[in-house]
């Protein structure tokens, strides 16, 4: 099996990481499919899961365990395997490995020893929503799973709060609905979209606001399936000139009792400039506020 791409000795084989369907079976590739064939071992997330997609492709290369709890320990089985010019293709339940699934650790184990990994690209739900969401994809933020412990859960969103890309969480569907409601609760009621069962016979996706999208979640029967969110991102403030800004601090000065130090750094966060431009305009107000006018004895 040719996978270099250059005249460098080969040092082994390969590691291959190979994408698989998300539901559907028809979604593997002719590649994929002579890849799993073709290697000496297939390294699976589930063995037992994995037999429907190799039954139904004929495929009969040895099986093996590889899932988050024992990856490391995986990992010493198969490095000298594949220093011994043994191909071996990584796969997940569904998707592309290393994404919210085992193989990172593999992989990362695997380079040291200059043996090449090589990815067969396919399936990723990440992706395959995105393309249907109907929010902006020139850039988006993979989130993945966040941490399901509410205070941590609610730090994690807010420090995503000002990310102009598209947000992407996976959530189990017990807990998405919970979810869109800290969402909305600390981002607004932003677009986003709902995907479930991708690929898959119920496949489903709801687009609205977050709002829209909570009000068809019923709490009483939870959704079934895995499940995608989609948000939009935090929309990129309007610049503000320095005639502006300096106009604004002006009628703020009229009305705040705030200290200088304050009142700046409530301004910068509002209009998304330097703390140090806002402090330095209103220590300028101020002085022309108390410059004595035209003609008076100061």
């Amino acid at each position: 099996m040719h996978s270099k791409l250059d005249n460098t000795p080969d040092p082994g084989g390969t590691l291959f990481v190979v994408a698989t369907p998300l539901g559907n079976l028809e979604d593997m590739t002719f590649r994929a499919v002579r890849i799993l064939k073709e290697a000496t071992l297939i390294a699976a997330e589930d063995t037992r899961h994995s037999r429907k997609l190799l039954s139904h492709y004929s495929i009969t290369t040895p099986v093996i365990s590889c899932h988050e709890h024992n990856e490391a320990r995986a990992a010493e089985k198969l490095i000298p395997l594949l220093k011994q010019k043994k191909d071996i293709a990584l796969i997940s339940d569904a998707g592309t490995p290393g994404i919210s699934d085992p193989g990172y650790r593999l992989v990362s184990a695997v380079l040291p020893h200059g043996i090449p990994v090589v990815p067969i690209p396919g399936c990723c739900a990440v992706v395959a929503g995105l393309s249907v969401a109907g929010l902006p994809t020139d850039r988006f933020l993979f989130a993945g799973f966040l941490p399901r412990k509410a205070t941590h859960q609610k730090q994690a969103v807010q420090a995503l709060a000002n990310q102009p890309a598209t947000l992407v969480f996976y959530e189990s569907p017990k807990r998405v609905r919970s979810l869109a409601e800290r969402l909305m609760a600390i981002l607004g009621d932003r677009p986003a979209c709902l995907a479930r069962e991708i690929t898959k016979r119920h496949e489903t996706f709801v687009r609205g606001p977050l709002s829209w999208i909570i009000a068809r979640l019923d709490p009483n029967t939870p959704l079934k399936g895995e499940c995608t969110l989609y948000v939009a991102g935090a929309k990129t403030p309007e610049k503000i000139s320095p005639e502006d800004l300096e106009s604004l601090i002006r009628d703020r000065l009229a009305v705040s009792q705030k200290s200088t130090a304050d009142l700046a750094r409530e301004m910068a966060d509002l209009f998304h400039v330097s703390k140090k431009q806002v402090y330095d305009t209103i220590i300028k107000c101020k002085s022309d506020i108390q410059k004595p006018e035209s003609g008076q004895i100061p």
